[in-house]
């Protein structure tokens, strides 16, 4: 949706704003354990505009070669799953900006890869949790402008950003962030010629263009009335999180990558925005960004924006030198 449609939505989840509790959630959520949560204040939670599965996830997509592939774009991003064992694969953020969450199996893992457009988080996780594995949908809400999903198992409620369970029977559950990276489609094809991408959904959705047209270049986030970041960084700039530190990304561009806290961040060019134009392989220049420990590992990380880090992470350390 455009800025226009995002005010319009905005202003009308303000006017809901006092009936954010569990009462007025009931009928929607009837097997929804609202006695456990670590909400605080539940006026964090908001609607998004869609209801539950209003933006609906995806379960065992199919797959196609990457040669077979002709539609997206090279500058596209795309979130790389590369375990051992199995083929590499590619999903596309045009598909999950549509779909926010695709259920699958790789290597034998069940995983929840997820992409949460107004925090720019994608993050892929083990869906395994206490021997039983979930399966993932949108519920629709938003807290700190970040997708709160749930479970269709318990039906509790998920923070994506943090990937801790924080309403329900499994309040207080943590799913394990797996080593993925979000890469231009170029990137992807070039290193893995034989490997495979999601094929596009059978959903009407227009694939390929970006609802949220020049969401990153805005001054505040969709739905936020948190505090802002520190050290005068932008609420929407891109940092590159591990753990409870962020590295901006413009320091990566600007020092071409950093070896620090045993860790090696890359950056390279060649990847769009997906939320800067309305075409998104004609989206500003974003670069690719890998995270490897001292052995060559890839880390798990997330590049998300300045506001989220700080909205979860208030006491999180800043890496700007």
């Amino acid at each position: 949706m455009r800025l226009k449609s995002l005010v319009a939505v905005a202003f009308a989840a303000m006017i809901t704003v006092a009936e954010a509790s569990p009462e007025f959630w009931v009928n929607e959520w009837p097997n929804t354990n609202f006695e456990k949560t670590t909400v605080d204040n539940w006026v964090e939670i908001l609607s998004g505009g869609p209801p539950r599965d209003g933006i609906p996830a995806l379960n065992n997509p199919s797959f196609i070669a990457v040669g077979d592939e002709g539609d997206i774009g090279d500058r596209e991003p795309v979130i790389a799953v590369e375990f051992e064992g199995d083929t590499a694969r590619a999903y596309p953020i045009r598909y999950l900006t549509w779909h926010e969450i695709v259920n699958d199996t790789v290597a034998g893992i069940p995983v929840a890869v997820t992409f949460c457009p107004l925090c720019n988080s994608g993050i892929t996780f083990d869906r395994r949790v206490r021997g039983q594995v979930l399966t993932f949908g949108v519920s629709g809400k938003l807290r700190n402008s970040d997708m709160v999903m749930f479970d269709r198992e318990t039906e509790s409620w998920w923070q994506q950003a943090i990937g801790t369970g924080i309403v329900g029977d499994l309040t207080g559950e943590k799913l394990t962030a797996l080593p993925t990276w979000m890469e231009s489609w170029a990137e992807f094809k070039a290193r893995n010629p034989q490997g495979l991408v999601m094929a596009r959904p059978g959903a009407p959705r227009a694939y390929g263009a970006n609802p949220y047209q020049s969401y990153d270049s805005s001054h505040r986030p969709f739905l936020y009335s948190g505090e802002l970041p520190p050290h005068d960084i932008p609420a929407l700039a891109r940092v590159v999180r591990i753990g409870d530190q962020a590295w901006p990304v413009a320091r990566l561009r600007d020092e071409g990558g950093v070896t620090q806290s045993g860790l090696t961040l890359s950056w390279a060019e060649g990847q769009a925005s997906a939320l800067d134009s309305r075409n998104i392989n004609a989206g500003k220049e974003v670069g690719t960004v890998r995270v490897r420990d001292a052995q060559g590992r890839d880390v798990a990380h997330d590049v998300m924006f300045a506001f989220a880090f700080h909205a979860f992470w208030p006491d999180g350390q800043w890496m700007l030198k």
